[in-house]
């Protein structure tokens, strides 16, 4: 009984105490913000023939739509040509943002909203890594995903180096003016009537009133447990959404291996044949005939795939063939976007993917562009901090692999993340407030 009592109390800490899989989160931040940026930039200029007013898909078909399914849209507060264009350079610039890690947890909201808009606006031009970006825009909101490698990141080493040099920080200005703004928008939708109820308009209120509590607890001088409160109330969200998304990848491949397994076409293995010989599939028509052009290896194709896409769920509790299916995996997904014209559908697969990395082949990865970046800008090779770059293998947050039973890839550790909105500067003898992206640098978890 005291051993089981020890170990939950541990697995309780744990997960209270500092957000897990920082690295793991931040990449899959950079891969579904970077996905959806090149996307739009991609059918920019196709982008009224998909969501404008005027295309084929009209904006009074969606509207009927949407009356039934009550999906949430934000193109359809204005049939206009102006007020579509400002949204689709909005999502634009909120998609660079959330990739660069700039106000991380603004960015993150007007990233959800640009995703759900667009793609609940013209719901037939989608195919599944539209899914896939649809659902992680939702979890990413919940996750602390700008505490490494972003601005936010590096702004918080800079102010954090300055106190330690004796030196009084700057305040901020943007986080509030941001958090300001953001509460006049959602004020004005809401007393015009354009929010139809539903899960978003109260996800968007929730946050902002969270963003504005941290911003006013973080000032007060003395509020030290409340601080505490919040941190494990943040760190609890994004351990949550982490797992969520974990879980999500597992489902994904676990339900396309068993209905595989159901299709005729997939048990005599003749099932990727069928795709490499369709027009639309095949932007590399030579490419594509000579991949078919072996039975043997299409059947081996299409076993191969099932079996790693019903097995992958069951591996992650063994790190090492986790790791050789990922790169399996990873590998098909570039392949299909290769072969079979589909590159957002395997960027977007390829970052789920990502959530399931080791951190210490993300922090050799962060160092190696570190050093190049360094390079290019003639500032020698660079070095990982753990908050800009990559972390040097003391950084009190690299615990290499951990999580589940020390597979998942999941890193821990009590490190200092960066910082978003609603966050400001002290003097040089009270800690500065901090934002909901930067963690806590001591134990701050419950205890069972």
């Amino acid at each position: 009984m005291n051993r089981l009592s020890l170990t939950l109390s541990r697995a309780i800490a744990r997960v209270t105490e500092s957000p897990l899989g920082r690295y793991q989160s931040a990449v899959i931040r950079i891969g579904f913000a970077g996905t959806w940026l090149l996307f739009l930039l991609r059918e920019f200029p196709h982008r009224q023939e998909l969501y404008g007013p005027d295309g084929p898909w009209s904006w009074d078909l969606a509207r009927r739509l949407t009356s039934d399914n009550h999906a949430f849209t934000a193109l359809m507060w204005s049939g206009g040509q102006l007020w579509f264009e400002v949204f689709y350079l909005l999502a634009i610039l909120s998609s660079a943002a959330l990739m660069l890690g700039w106000r991380t947890r603004t960015a993150s909201l007007l990233f959800m909203v640009g995703v759900l808009s667009l793609q609940n606006r013209s719901v037939f031009v989608g195919d599944g890594g539209d899914n896939v970006l649809h659902l992680m825009s939702i979890y990413l909101v919940f996750t602390r995903c700008g505490g490494v490698w972003s601005l936010d990141a590096r702004r918080a080493a800079l102010r954090e180096a300055a106190r330690e040099r004796g030196q009084r920080a700057s305040g901020d200005r943007v986080g509030p003016a941001l958090w300001v703004v953001l509460g006049l928008v959602l004020g004005g939708v809401t007393l015009a009537g354009r929010f139809d109820g539903g899960l978003v308009p109260v996800l968007l209120w929730t946050a902002w009133a969270g963003l504005g509590l941290w911003g006013a607890v973080q000032r007060l001088e003395r509020a030290r447990e409340p601080r505490i409160l919040l941190d494990v109330i943040a760190n609890v969200l994004h351990n949550g959404a982490l797992c969520v998304i974990m879980a999500e990848a597992c489902l994904i491949y676990a339900t396309a291996g068993w209905y595989k397994i159901q299709g005729s076409r997939w048990q005599d293995g003749t099932a990727v044949y069928y795709p490499l010989h369709l027009d639309y599939f095949s932007p590399w028509p030579g490419l594509a005939d000579l991949m078919s052009s072996s039975g043997t290896i299409m059947m081996i194709v299409a076993y191969g795939t099932v079996m790693v896409q019903v097995a992958f769920p069951f591996t992650l509790f063994n790190r090492r063939v986790k790791n050789v299916l990922l790169v399996l995996m990873m590998t098909e997904h570039a392949v299909i976007a290769v072969v079979l014209g589909l590159p957002f559908f395997s960027l977007a697969m390829i970052t789920a993917d990502a959530v399931f990395l080791p951190t210490s082949f993300l922090l050799l990865l962060g160092g190696l562009v570190a050093r190049a970046r360094g390079r290019m800008t003639g500032r020698g090779e660079g070095h990982g901090d753990g908050h800009g770059d990559g972390a040097r293998p003391d950084d009190p947050g690299h615990e290499g692999d951990s999580g589940l039973e020390g597979d998942s890839g999941l890193e821990g550790g009590p490190g200092r993340d960066g910082e978003s909105d609603g966050s400001g500067d002290g003097d040089g003898t009270l800690p500065a407030p901090r934002s909901p992206e930067e963690g806590t640098r001591g134990h701050v978890g419950f205890t069972a």
